[in-house]
């Protein structure tokens, strides 16, 4: 299962643990995780996973730097999982959580691409993340002023590790067959183990969900009962987890796999246990966005394998218990005006925008947000930051098209 691997541009998903160090370090880590969790000592794991983890993240890039890539996106992907399990099994619930800086120290490494790569990335077309950086920065130094060190720190790893991340990904575009195809594998497979794993959680409720549902107190994400929870499977949350699966299922149209039909199955289904209806529609979106980059042969055979996924997939969301939740969820895309969440949205939009609009400084990153992303980036880092910033992606999607 070379999920992760994507060493060579060949199709396929033949087993190839090489190099063997970077996947013994990998396997290692699993396995002393495993026996943690196993053990009951949620205590110790809160402390070794992240610091395991950095340290063979560290491992791969400097040794295996396509392994790299894939293992990022998996700690992204299960960090989550082990926290709850951690939490669950001995640690007590834990807010923060050590566990959740994982993923951020593993994208972090990549600092060390942007320190080699940065006095040429303007002349290699790399002035799209210099903007977004500027504006992180920015938005950092207003948000250490008018709030807390502390408070600006964790917001700068939520707005850095993406754009470096990025930022990695593009200086290395010599291998972009290779990068293409791990990025394939490692979302295919994530598919996979997350879809199935979310329609588990909506079914049976493992104790461990329902321990952390209970003390994170979160109303959004539905009651820690069978059948109650919104889905957010190995993730922290359903919103992330919706994201990530729309990017793997628009993936499943591109890809030739013999877990296809699982990844479709499973994945569909999760992601309408999300109730995560901007994600629903940001998956049309990608859709349309494919259908509209694709010659007419191309067209019909991604019609095509529409077709041949609802027809997996719609007799399963059809049946109970699936059906009065997903069902209920879709109509309400009909009826706005009975819908909360679009109320609530929509008095956030009428108590906030005044402000967002005229907050030319901006207040500074950290100490939370809202639940919109415009306005979070107008009144985080005011037109000083969101000018640059939205600047930079406007160019990143033209250089697309």
């Amino acid at each position: 299962m070379r999920a992760i691997a994507g060493t060579t541009p060949k199709r396929g998903f033949r087993l190839n643990l090489q190099p063997a160090l970077a996947w013994t370090a990998i396997i290692g880590l699993a396995i002393f995780t495993v026996l943690l969790v196993v053990a009951g000592a949620g205590k110790i794991l809160n402390y070794f996973f992240p610091a395991g983890a950095f340290l063979v993240g560290v491992l791969l890039y400097f040794r295996a730097p396509l392994l790299y890539t894939g293992f990022c996106w998996w700690i992204w992907f299960l960090a989550p999982l082990v926290r709850r399990l951690a939490d669950f099994r001995g640690g007590g619930f834990t807010d923060p959580s050590p566990i959740l800086l994982a993923p951020y120290l593993v994208t972090l490494v990549t600092l060390v691409t942007l320190r080699k790569h940065l006095p040429n990335a303007s002349r290699q077309g790399g002035m799209p993340f210099i903007l977004a950086i500027v504006a992180t920065v920015y938005g950092f130094s207003i948000g250490a002023v008018n709030k807390s060190i502390q408070a600006a720190v964790l917001g700068f790893l939520d707005w850095l590790p993406p754009v470096l991340f990025g930022f990695h990904l593009f200086v290395n575009w010599r291998e972009y067959p290779s990068y293409r195809q791990n990025l394939e594998r490692t979302f295919v497979w994530g598919t996979v183990v997350m879809g199935v794993y979310g329609v588990i959680q909506f079914l049976i409720a493992p104790e461990w969900e329902r321990f952390w549902l209970t003390n994170a107190a979160i109303v959004s994400a539905g009651s820690p009962e069978p059948l109650g929870m919104r889905v957010w499977s190995t993730m922290s949350s359903p919103e992330p987890f919706a994201a990530v699966m729309t990017a793997g299922l628009l993936l499943l149209f591109s890809v030739q796999s013999p877990v296809s039909f699982v990844a479709s199955a499973g994945g569909y289904l999760s992601f309408l246990l999300t109730q995560v209806r901007s994600a629903w529609l940001g998956w049309v979106a990608g859709l349309l966005a494919m259908l509209g980059s694709l010659n007419p042969k191309f067209q019909m055979r991604l019609l095509v394998t529409v077709l041949v996924m609802t027809i997996c997939v719609v007799p399963l969301a059809t049946i109970e218990p699936f059906s009065n939740v997903i069902s209920e969820r879709v109509s309400s895309l009909s009826d706005p005006q009975n819908d909360n969440s679009a109320k609530i949205r929509q008095g956030n939009y009428e108590e906030n925008l005044g402000r967002a609009l005229t907050n030319v400084m901006g207040d500074g990153i950290g100490g939370g947000g809202f639940d919109s992303a415009v306005l979070t980036t107008l009144i985080n880092l005011g037109w000083f930051g969101t000018i640059p910033y939205v600047g930079g992606m406007a160019l990143l999607t033209l250089k697309l098209f």
